[in-house]
């Protein structure tokens, strides 16, 4: 699937309708939760490119749960695309500057493993 790029809305809503049969997409607050940032600066910067990743990558650990969400802008553009990531005791991580390579790791290092990957953190 990450061969193909998301060229429209169309592409994107198939891309949901297939993570939602593979990826535990749950509606519940418990657990491990990542959230993509999809205003319009992330969506121009790559965002849904990221959203897609992250639902790869999830695919192929369908023993972790992970609640993936989208939302709008978070106010810091030059950053952008951007994730935000809270784990089981609700800790909130936001990474940015994102690239397929970065949440490949993100997802190894820190959704899986539980160490942050530090030097994707957003630091304000």
């Amino acid at each position: 699937m990450m061969d193909n790029k998301i060229k429209s809305l169309k592409d994107l809503e198939a891309l949901k309708r297939k993570a939602r049969g593979e990826v535990n997409l749950r509606s519940d607050e418990e657990g491990k939760k990542v959230t993509v940032h999809l205003g319009t600066c992330g969506i121009a910067a790559g965002a849904r490119d990221v959203l897609a990743c992250l639902m790869d990558e999830l695919t192929k650990t369908p023993q972790t749960k992970v609640v993936l969400r989208q939302t709008g802008c978070a106010g810091l553009c030059d950053q952008e695309p951007m994730l935000t990531y809270c784990d089981e005791s609700g800790k909130q991580f936001v990474y940015g500057k994102l690239d397929k390579n970065k949440v490949k790791r993100i997802i190894q290092e820190h959704v899986l493993g539980g160490k942050p990957a530090a030097e994707y953190l957003v630091t304000t």
